[in-house]
């Protein structure tokens, strides 16, 4: 058995800081050991189409814009409360090789604070819900958002006690930050985000010599040519694993330093780096955070697609010719249908890659990185025409260790469908259950001793293992 431990290894890498996955080869307990438990959070703007995500609306009507939850209920199937087997609808259907994996959660609410803006408060308040009118010190219920408080517990012993990850490059700030942010250290105080994949590497991986040696991998290898000449044959293929992924990264970064380059001569009236593909810088900032929670840099990260109500438009590519805004066509779902329905697909393809990626990651007990993480998808609004705060759009991937059932359709509302209400968002929630019950399910699963979680009303127990 080899006696050197991970944290002498990489103290000897020539000032690197780069981490490494646990490797057998390091001792027969570090193998042995319970993998660490994993949270993250992948956060989706303007809500989702509801007839193209959610179980038995493939029919409803399809609603006008009114800035109220005023909704269409025809041509609704109810689905009966309880557990019941996943049906991937069109939007779902990129998860398909994930299946068994995933758990879709229908019937979830959050209390809307009249007063506020709709769109700011769906994103700062997603992973707070604290109950409306408590905090006085914000126009918004916003108080410390769940991964920092999941963060006292499975943090601590992490490099960075969390890491926010987000895909808005635009620097036109004609929103304030509540729409941009969904992680906070306390009331008004946000936790900046990731936002430039080069300087999220170089804050990751970073090294003092990074100015010389332009790609990462051939100082780190070097340094490590005669310790991975020990290695047993199962850690030298996770080695070669790990530096392959780091050096695929770099290999994007520089495709896109080249891209930002050429378009920076071209006049537009956007920033270059909003032409960008959308799914390629996703993907990469995806990529960026699951390494991080490969290698222990991190527990607990979040994940935020794009900000709400930010109406300078993205190029997705592969869908459309040019740069559209997804808040704007979510005002008027009977002319953008097929496009909304498209960039809902677009999202999900993104975060099935993410979790694809993640399964393919073995662990020292031979589980995967993404069975040791609890990855929920979600959006602060159950649709973007209506601005609804109940019935949201929730998916939770992996099992947390083994914590959490997964493979099910988990509805917690005998109306989870359409409600019709007039005069905008409903102060409470109708027929729901508080999407704080989630998070403090999700807490526990996560080791915290509590029994409530801001507006909660206890736990999901059809959720837990």
């Amino acid at each position: 058995m080899m006696h050197t431990s991970r944290r002498s290894f990489l103290r000897g890498m020539g000032g690197t800081t780069l981490a490494l996955p646990s490797l057998e080869s390091f001792g027969k307990e570090v193998a042995a050991a319970e993998p660490a438990r994993r949270a993250a959070w992948f956060y989706v703007p303007i809500g989702v189409v509801r007839r193209g995500f959610f179980p038995g609306e493939a029919k409803a009507g399809i609603p006008k814009f009114t800035g109220s939850r005023k909704q269409m209920t025809e041509g609704v199937r109810q689905v009966p409360v309880g557990s019941h087997p996943l049906e991937l609808t069109p939007t779902l259907k990129p998860l398909e090789e994930m299946r068994e994996k995933v758990s879709l959660i229908t019937g979830m609410d959050r209390t809307f604070q009249p007063g506020t803006d709709v769109h700011a408060q769906c994103a700062s308040c997603f992973l707070t819900s604290a109950s409306a009118f408590s905090v006085t010190q914000s126009p918004y219920p916003l108080s410390r958002s769940l991964d920092h408080i999941v963060a006292d517990a499975i943090g601590r012993g992490t490099p960075f006690r969390t890491l926010e990850f987000s895909c808005n490059s635009h620097k036109d700030n004609k929103e304030s930050m509540y729409f941009d942010n969904i992680s906070w250290y306390g009331t008004g105080h946000v936790a900046p985000s990731l936002r430039d994949p080069r300087k999220a590497y170089r804050r990751l991986f970073g090294t003092k010599e990074i100015n010389a040696y332009r790609n990462i991998t051939n100082l780190v290898l070097e340094d490590a040519r005669s310790l991975r000449r020990r290695l047993g044959y199962s850690d030298q293929q996770k080695f070669n694993e790990y530096f392959d992924s780091i050096r695929t990264i770099e290999e994007q970064m520089e495709k896109h330093e080249e891209m930002r380059e050429q378009l920076a001569e071209v006049r537009i009236e956007e920033p270059a780096e909003a032409l960008l593909p959308r799914g390629e810088y996703i993907r990469l900032m995806g990529d960026l955070m699951v390494v991080a929670l490969q290698t222990g840099l991190t527990n607990v990260a979040t994940f935020m697609v794009g900000p709400e109500r930010w109406d300078t438009p993205y190029l997705f590519e592969s869908l459309f010719e040019k740069p559209r805004s997804h808040h704007g066509m979510s005002h008027n779902q009977g002319k953008y249908l097929d496009d909304l329905l498209k960039v809902d697909h677009f999202y999900m393809e993104q975060f099935a890659y993410l979790l694809n990626k993640m399964d393919n990651i073995r662990e020292a007990n031979g589980t995967s990185l993404l069975d040791n993480t609890i990855f929920t998808y979600g959006s602060g609004l159950g649709d973007g025409a209506t601005h609804q705060y109940s019935a949201l759009p929730i998916i939770v991937a992996g099992s947390g260790g083994g914590r959490l059932v997964t493979g099910k359709h988990i509805n917690l509302s005998a109306n989870s469908g359409p409600v019709p209400k007039e005069g905008g968002p409903h102060p409470k929630g109708e027929g729901g259950m508080p999407l704080a019950n989630l998070w403090l399910t999700q807490a526990q699963a996560m080791g915290l001793r509590t029994e409530r979680f801001a507006d909660s009303t206890g736990t999901i127990p059809q959720l837990t293992a």
